[in-house]
């Protein structure tokens, strides 16, 4: 009888303590399996390299990229890097590469051509190509990313434009205007106009400020694909030339929520918080 009071009670201890170290294994496995989330990570890589063609001409090449180690589908990245085709490696050391045959291409395209154009350069200058990304935000899972690109071979001036690109980090996919809108054509058109004062260009003239009205090339304004958004406005930028002249510089027209309302389509109010 005592021998079989031993054993049960053996037997008790044994498994309380199975039954406490099953319960330390389970909340350890529940502990990994809650992780945080991945922190989301932005890098940028800066470059810069001239060289000299002879004594009156000098190539430059400027860029800066942004990196983004925490996003691992290529077709975003491809979609990320859309103006910068062959990239095979997305990280900073393979986008430092990139820039580096990307700027040898650029001297080689130049040294390349014809020597008669040599002698169109009457005085000392420097011709320029630059590529730049910059984020305007990354809010509600929207990664919203300014290209801007600028370039000089000679003239009376440089040129340079903008793109603008929002990505939803939720599905993988540059958004489209007919994810946020279903607004028609003509009365986004006429909404544009009637705000195309709003974000004053800076041109001046003898007699002041120079409306952005004033310089239009065109008479309706089309709704383009360079857009991003905050939590007022829809922004449609435009770049010299697009739709005004080269001295109102680029334009930005805002379209307030509040005038789109009644056409945003039901994911994008859920995501953006609009009431």
């Amino acid at each position: 009888m005592k021998n079989s009071i031993a054993i049960f009670t053996i037997s008790a201890v044994l498994a309380v303590t199975s039954c406490k170290k099953t319960d330390s294994q389970n909340a350890q496995i529940n502990a990994e399996e809650v992780k945080a989330p991945e922190k989301f990570v932005i890098d940028s890589v800066n470059f810069s390299d001239s060289t000299k063609i002879n004594n009156l001409l000098s190539l430059k090449y400027e860029a800066k990229m942004l990196v983004f180690p925490s996003i691992k589908d290529k077709s975003l990245l491809d979609s990320i890097y859309y103006d910068k085709k062959g990239i095979v490696d997305f990280s900073k050391q393979g986008l430092q590469t990139f820039l580096d045959k990307d700027k040898n291409e650029y001297f080689n395209s130049v040294k390349g051509k014809d020597n008669s154009w040599i002698n169109d350069v009457a005085r000392a200058q420097t011709w320029e190509t630059g590529s730049f990304m910059k984020l305007k935000s990354n809010t509600n899972n929207f990664l919203q990313i300014e290209y801007f690109y600028s370039s000089y071979e000679g003239g009376a001036h440089g040129n340079y434009g903008f793109a603008e690109r929002v990505f939803d980090l939720k599905t993988n996919k540059k958004v489209e205007l007919k994810d946020i809108t279903t607004m028609p054509k003509a009365r986004l058109e006429a909404l544009l106009t009637k705000n195309i004062n709003k974000i004053p260009s800076g041109t001046t003239d003898s007699q002041g400020a120079v409306k952005n009205s004033d310089m239009l090339l065109i008479e309706a304004i089309p709704a383009n694909e360079n857009f991003y958004f905050d939590d007022k406005n829809l922004y449609f930028h435009y770049s010299p030339y697009e739709i005004a002249a080269y001295a109102a510089g680029d334009i930005v027209i805002p379209v307030s929520w509040e005038e789109l309302k009644s056409t945003l389509t039901p994911q994008f109010k859920e995501r953006i918080k609009i009431n």
